[in-house]
């Protein structure tokens, strides 16, 4: 498997581990009082959700480059 695929892999797997905090948050605020830190814990997933997606939305322009770069030196 190579680098970019695992990076695809985890991107997907980091959305469902989102998904699933946010919900138990949800569930966690309708109790009687709940924890103020509780509403921060989905945000660590969607952090390295963020930076993931960042890779993959900048990989066709990375590859992109490299092919107009390396067309111009043959």
């Amino acid at each position: 498997m190579s680098g970019n695929n695992r990076v695809r892999q985890v991107h997907r797997w980091l959305s469902i581990v989102f998904t699933v905090t946010v919900l138990v948050a949800i569930v966690a605020g309708l109790q009687e009082k709940p924890a103020e830190w509780l509403y921060y814990v989905p945000l660590f997933p969607l952090a390295l959700q963020m930076f993931t997606g960042l890779y993959l939305f900048a990989l066709p322009y990375v590859a992109r480059r490299r092919a107009d770069h390396t067309a111009r030196e043959a």
